[in-house]
């Protein structure tokens, strides 16, 4: 909680318990949670707290940097509070999103976004999110 309240200080943002709880809700729900995954975890501990209330402070969350949206192939618009630098691989069978660190594929980006330059258009970032679907082994 003391790490979620420091979260909330240094972006400005005044600690209540709605924002530490959907915070909380955002970091423990790992699997990039929709705003219905969020707002049923927040509502079974704080069953007063609105859902208008919840996507406002959702989107709060993301204009503050403090997590980033993450659109899935159907639409669906999920959640993420990890900070590191990665990427996305979502299965479009299970419609599952997990998190991708690798750093020679960042440093491969970069390089090529160093020296192939798209017109009229200035670079931030790039994430690279990988379609596929999940192979179980029987």
């Amino acid at each position: 909680m003391k790490k979620i309240s420091a979260i909330l200080t240094s972006n400005g943002l005044k600690v209540t318990p709605q924002r530490i709880a959907i915070l909380e809700a955002v970091t423990i729900l790992k699997n990039h949670p929709t705003a219905d995954n969020i707002s049923e975890y927040v509502r079974q501990r704080h069953p007063n707290v609105a859902i208008g209330t919840i996507y406002k402070i959702l989107e709060t969350f993301v204009e503050k940097k403090i997590i980033k949206k993450v659109k899935t192939e159907s639409d669906i618009m999920r959640y993420d509070a990890v900070k590191e630098r990665h990427h996305h691989i979502y299965c479009t069978e299970c419609d599952e999103i997990q998190d991708y660190f690798d750093e020679e594929l960042d440093l491969l980006l970069e390089n090529y976004f160093k020296t192939k330059r798209i017109p009229n258009f200035k670079i931030e970032d790039v994430k690279l999110q990988i379609i596929g679907k999940f192979l179980h082994l029987t």
